[in-house]
C-alpha cells in the first residue's frame, strides 16, 4: 500500500509542476503577444514616418530643381512634361 501511495504522491508532485509550468508558458505566451504587438504598432508607425519623409524629400528635390538647382533640372523638367501631357489628354477628354 506504502507504494501505491508513493506513487500517487509522485503522480501529484509532478502534475502540480506541470501545471506550474502551464501557468508559466501561458504568461509567457501572453507577454509576448503584448510586445509582439508593441513592436508591429512601432514598425507601422515608422513605415509612415518613412512615406512622409520620402515625400517630403522628392518635394525638396523639386523645390530645389525649381530654385535652379543644375542636379535635378531634367528630372523637373521631366516631370512638367508629363504633367503638361496630363492636362493636354484631360482638355482632350473633356473636349470629346
Amino acid at each position: 500500500m506504502s507504494e501505491i501511495a508513493e506513487i500517487i504522491d509522485s503522480v501529484e508532485s509532478r502534475i502540480q509542476q506541470l501545471f506550474m509550468k502551464i501557468n508559466s508558458l501561458e504568461k509567457t505566451s501572453t507577454d509576448l503577444k503584448t510586445e509582439l504587438e508593441h513592436a508591429a504598432m512601432l514598425i507601422q508607425k515608422q513605415n509612415d514616418e518613412i512615406k512622409t519623409l520620402k515625400s517630403e524629400c522628392e518635394s525638396l528635390k523639386m523645390a530645389n530643381s525649381l530654385l535652379g538647382g543644375e542636379e535635378n533640372k531634367r528630372d523637373t523638367k521631366l516631370k512638367i512634361n508629363s504633367l503638361i501631357r496630363e492636362i493636354d489628354y484631360c482638355i482632350a477628354q473633356l473636349s470629346d
